[in-house]
């Protein structure tokens, strides 16, 4: 990982061998820099340089190398660091009760806990269980798994328990939504049927009986007439929330999926996760390797397409409203940024919530959603379906 710094360190004129830097290696793997910015740059120059007339051209290589070091993004950490398995293993769980968790205080803003997360990376040494400050288990610290605090970044842990994690450190797995649902109720179907906008093209594969008929009777013999067969025009994008906290509404969504794939000809769907950011996917199993840049579909679908949102919008307010907010990637651009976009490039949008509506007013990202989406939020019943249909038409 060091190899660009060596390949520098020789255009400088620094002599620096492949024994060398593997001793460096070596004494990286023991901890001997303390994994700080300082123990590295000396554990560097005592192994790789010789003369002290070399000392200048290491220092001027080290810089054009490690430049902006102490401004390491948090998703570099992320990508890079491996925490030890037995600091996260579950041998407890902490149960708070309601006083004790309002007791509880989160770092009080975003960069904070990044911060914070920095520093106990670089300063922890073993499993800490039970406390308020390492990353552990079965504490209140913002930092690990089977405890609780009202802002932190989850490591290490299955589940959602409290829906409270800003990030989400581990890799998760999604199911895709089910296309072929047997609805338990026709509702749903009959609730998309209101938007509709009849059309035939294409090649003449139907039968058309009243032409056959007719022609059969002003010819004196069976003249079979076909037409092209009609369908509905209406093109929709369905963008779907795939995160944890969909799991209790998955059947639901199921049932919305499969009569949309119905009742849409032109139907295109994707997937994301708490929000949509600058990728987007249309396979769970393979969304970290063929995800789709949400750029390429403003730039694909027109303005003739409908779109519809169907997700809890239950979430972290930093996954909205700035960036690096995401919960499970580091995102350039908020949140925010790309939903206005996504509803500027396409004018007729809806965001359909399975959450009942009377428990909107418990959730700050709920409010921002509906507020982003000028109030086009609707419930995933009946009657909101209907409205939102009304919406879209």
């Amino acid at each position: 990982m060091f190899r660009p710094f060596l390949d520098s360190l020789r255009r400088h004129g620094v002599p620096a061998s492949l024994r060398e830097y593997l001793d460096l290696l070596a004494g990286l793997q023991a901890g001997l820099s303390d994994w700080t910015p300082d123990g590295f740059y000396h554990l560097a120059r005592t192994t790789l340089v010789k003369n002290e007339a070399h000392l200048d051209r290491f220092d001027r290589a080290f810089a054009e190398t490690f430049s902006g070091m102490d401004d390491l993004p948090i998703e570099a950490l992320i990508d890079e660091v491996a925490i030890p398995r037995d600091w996260l293993e579950k041998l407890a769980e902490k149960i708070l009760t309601p006083e004790e968790r309002a007791a509880v205080h989160g770092p009080g803003s975003f960069d904070a806990l990044m911060r914070r997360l920095r520093e106990r990376l670089a300063e922890q040494k073993g499993r800490h269980q039970g406390g308020s400050k390492w990353i552990g288990t079965a504490g209140t610290s913002p930092f690990g798994a089977y405890g609780y605090n009202p802002e932190g970044v989850r490591i290490g842990q299955n589940e959602s328990r409290h829906r409270r994690a800003v990030k989400v450190w581990d890799k998760r797995e999604f199911r895709d939504f089910d296309d072929s649902v047997e609805l338990g109720t026709r509702n749903i179907k009959v609730a998309l049927k209101r938007l509709r906008q009849w059309a035939r093209h294409g090649a003449a594969e139907e039968l058309d009986l009243p032409g056959t008929i007719r022609a059969s009777a002003e010819h004196g013999y069976i003249d079979v007439q076909t037409r092209p067969e009609r369908h509905n025009a209406v093109k929709v994008l369905l963008f779907l929330d795939a995160g944890g906290s969909m799991d209790e509404h998955s059947r639901l969504v199921d049932e919305l999926f499969s009569a949309a794939r119905a009742e849409f000809k032109h139907l295109e769907h994707f997937y994301f996760h708490n929000c949509v950011y600058e990728g987007v996917w249309r396979d769970n199993y393979r969304r970290w390797t063929d995800s789709t840049p949400t750029w390429d579909l403003l730039h694909r679908f027109g303005r003739d397409y409908k779109a519809i949102f169907v997700g809890d919008a239950a979430m972290s307010p930093y996954e909205i409203a700035i960036p690096g907010g995401a919960n499970e990637h580091w995102n350039p651009e908020s949140g925010e940024v790309w939903l206005r976009r996504l509803r500027e490039t396409w004018p007729d949008h809806v965001w359909l919530n399975p959450v009942p509506q009377d428990e909107w007013g418990r959730t700050r990202s709920i409010a921002m959603i509906r507020d982003i989406f000028d109030g086009r939020m609707q419930p995933l019943t009946l009657d909101g379906l209907t409205q939102a249909m009304r919406v879209l038409g």
